[in-house]
């Protein structure tokens, strides 16, 4: 499938929520576009000399679920992860908009946490009393969901991006899981 794609230094997954502003021409053609052109997040690779091909390859098809008009004049709009893709081929079209050909990858089974992982949903609780605005956009926390609670730390947890790039392409959540608990256990 094509996708537009907008690069940010910040990764989103599947049931993810994200604030967004908009001010680019191409970024606001690429909204105004979203009902016939879906579009994906993707995280910047700064190492990459070509600015064209700038983009990880693990990228997430969003869908908008809000808009506003910011205070400042500027297009507000709230996106949610809908599905992890990987970004084969991309092009850019004459307003610097980029576009991908992705293939969708698998989502992650729903499960329940194993006894020994509800720490992870309790430290994932205290992010969300630390940061209210953030907690703000998850009106039905998913806190027994493994998948939801992994996939809710890697887009806040400070790991290098080829780290999360490898973990978000996983089939399934348990590297995930792995590497979470094993920074649980290492911080206390």
């Amino acid at each position: 499938m094509k996708l537009a794609l907008f690069p940010l230094s910040a990764h989103l997954l599947p049931g993810g929520i994200m604030p967004l502003r908009i001010f680019e021409p191409r970024y606001q053609r690429m909204v105004a576009e979203a009902q016939t052109r879906e579009f994906a997040l993707c995280m910047l690779d700064p190492r990459q000399p070509e600015a064209m091909r700038n983009m990880y390859p693990i990228a997430t098809r969003v869908r908008i679920v809000d808009f506003d008009l910011l205070p400042d004049g500027l297009l507000g709009i709230t996106v949610l992860g809908v599905e992890r893709a990987r970004i084969t081929d991309l092009w850019q079209e004459s307003d610097g908009l980029r576009v991908g050909e992705v293939e969708p990858l698998p989502p992650w089974q729903t499960s329940r946490l194993n006894a020994d992982q509800h720490a992870l949903a309790k430290a994932l609780q205290d992010v969300f009393e630390d940061y209210p605005e953030y907690a703000a956009l998850y009106q039905r926390p998913e806190w027994d969901d493994a998948s939801w609670v992994a996939q809710r730390w890697l887009e806040v947890l400070p790991i290098p991006v080829e780290q999360k790039q490898w973990l978000m392409a996983a089939e399934n959540n348990q590297p995930a899981l792995s590497l979470l608990s094993g920074l649980l256990v290492a911080s206390h």
